[in-house]
């Protein structure tokens, strides 16, 4: 069986002004970057005046070394609701370099439901991630600078919080020591990296809606302290006007394509188990004018990339999902069932009914939004009949259709089905609603989120974690939504307990205010917001072969 890499570079693509025109999107909009990806103008998007088309959010089961295929998934249905003569737009997030050279690989897709050109997308694209991680340094280094030039806003150096950033796995900059060397380097203190996808510059990147509205946000990032505690900002220090320059050419969407060339809009891409975990806020209501469904994806299982886009995204950008499909394999459902790696292809239904309690948590849990569901099995060859049953009944338990899919080795073909599933959900007036209120207290809407959707008794935390969350509602912030950074493999924090944990109890470690991008981030137990290599790291394999096309990214 060809790899990914060798499937996508085997399609044959259509010049990217193409693509735009299925669109309507006239030539005058396209900024092509080669012949097979392009932004599309900010002003022509902006003077759309169309009628909305449908959102769909396509989530997944608890992620599992076994693998889910949300992307492909999501790629899949855009292809077949293209197939069945709707007009679909995929919206997907920009894969980091960390993982890519980590241990997740590239994030395009799978078989023959991938956007291309798949080796431009995971890797540098077009340069979005490198403005972001700019601005957000070139304001870390606006901090120091006017520390070392005086300090006339009276910076506490014990409380600068605005932290460096690069799009690499690299636990050696989790905690540093800046300004080493003398007094020509300035004031040495504690400092840290963060991955761009964990950053806040990421998340106001994806939650803006303008030109404007990311200026705005830019400038109310919270950058320090003073000494009696008062906030400093990136407007205080001027440094919101050159960061938006930065920002500027990046916030307009790119567009490339599928392999069955279907359009797809893939821009910011912050991580859904340590930030917000959904695409752009401008791609996602680009592509809801300018075609009949959108199909978006959102990052890991439903408990963290879901919620966050029902209670963050949704919420801020004023969007209404009209469906959600939940994706699963027969494979992870094993592996939350108690079966090892090494023997997943032997037959075990026994495993799958066990894990399917995982499945139905997330079931459960996506119909609390008010949004109706349906499960896109994503088969692989060694799933038996009677595995797949075990899926099929575990969701008719549930209320809802699981529908078996092989979109990998078919494209649309393989996700037809499930296309005139979705149609047919979709059909319904929106019910939606967020888990909780905005005026609910901060510690309350956590609360809300881990004992309502993760199982959890109970969640702990310090009282210098407490009285920070008050101390922030004093200040104005206590309408913000909380943004839960948690380990993706669990409901709890452990990441050793798969399938469907109840009455643990989650603690938070750290609270973190995001004031740019309008939420409070939430870390709890052991994740961190700069992941590290794996001890064979998928950079070890990737390389250039004696013709230059490069080898080994999957």
């Amino acid at each position: 069986m060809p790899s990914n890499i060798e499937t996508a570079r085997a399609a044959k693509l259509r010049p990217i002004g193409e693509i735009a025109g299925k669109l309507g999107i006239p030539a005058d909009a396209v900024f092509a970057y080669g012949p097979h990806k392009a932004k599309i103008a900010l002003d022509y998007l902006n003077r759309l005046e169309r009628p909305d088309g449908k959102l769909i959010l396509v989530t997944a089961i608890s992620p599992t070394p076994a693998g889910e295929g949300k992307t492909t998934t999501t790629v899949g249905l855009g292809d077949a609701l293209n197939r069945i003569g709707k007009r679909a737009v995929i919206c997907l997030r920009e894969p980091s370099l960390g993982p890519c050279f980590g241990h997740k690989g590239g994030a395009a897709g799978g078989g023959k439901s991938q956007l291309v050109p798949m080796e431009d997308i995971n890797l540098h694209f077009t340069g979005d991630f490198h403005a972001i991680a700019a601005a957000n340094n070139l304001l870390a280094a606006i901090v120091d600078n006017h520390v070392y030039w005086g300090n006339e806003l009276g910076i506490d150096l014990r409380r600068i919080s605005w932290r460096r950033v690069v799009d690499m796995n690299d636990r050696a900059l989790r905690q540093i020591v800046s300004s080493l060397g003398g007094v020509a380097n300035g004031f040495p203190r504690e400092d840290g990296f963060d991955i761009v996808v964990a950053s806040e510059v990421m998340a106001i990147f994806c939650l803006a809606t303008s030109l404007d509205d990311l200026c705005e946000r830019l400038g109310r990032i919270v950058v320090a302290q003073t000494r009696d505690k008062r906030p400093v900002t990136a407007r205080d220090l001027k440094a919101d006007g050159a960061m938006a320059v930065l920002l500027r050419d990046a916030l307009a969407p790119n567009l490339v394509q599928s392999i069955e060339g279907s359009p797809a809009f893939v821009h910011g891409g912050p991580f859904a188990n340590i930030a917000h975990g959904c695409n752009s806020v401008i791609a996602t209501k680009s592509g809801l004018k300018l075609g009949d469904y959108v199909v978006t994806e959102a990052g890991f299982g439903a408990d963290l990339g879901a919620e966050k886009f029902f209670d963050i995204k949704c919420r801020m950008a004023g969007l209404r999902p009209s469906a959600a499909v939940i994706v699963a394999t027969v494979r992870a459902l094993k592996m939350h069932g108690g079966v090892d790696k090494d023997a997943l292809t032997a037959e075990n239904a026994a495993a799958v009914r066990k894990g399917a309690a995982n499945l139905v948590r997330h079931i459960r849990n996506v119909k609390r939004f008010g949004v109706p569901s349906v499960v896109a099995v994503n088969r692989f060859a060694s799933d038996t009949a009677a595995e797949l049953a075990e899926v099929v009944a575990a969701a008719a338990a549930e209320g809802i259709e699981a529908i078996v899919c092989n979109h990998f080795d078919d494209g649309s073909a393989g996700s037809e089905e499930l296309a005139r599933r979705v149609v047919a959900l979709a059909e319904a007036p929106s019910q939606f609603a967020p888990l909780y209120k905005d005026d609910l207290p901060l510690f309350d809407k956590v609360k809300a989120i881990a004992t309502t959707l993760y199982g959890a008794s109970d969640v702990i935390a310090d009282k210098p974690v407490r009285d920070q969350l008050h101390a922030w509602e004093a200040a104005g912030y206590g309408r913000f939504p909380v943004c839960m950074a948690k380990t993706q493999y669990s409901f709890s924090t452990d990441p050793a307990l798969r399938g469907a944990p109840s009455n643990h109890v989650v603690p938070i470690r750290e609270v973190r205010l995001s004031a740019g991008a309008g939420f409070v981030v939430v870390i709890c137990g052991e994740i961190m917001t700069m992941p590290g290599l794996p001890k064979v790291p998928a950079a070890n394999a990737i390389h250039l072969d004696r013709e230059g096309q490069v080898v080994g990214l999957f």
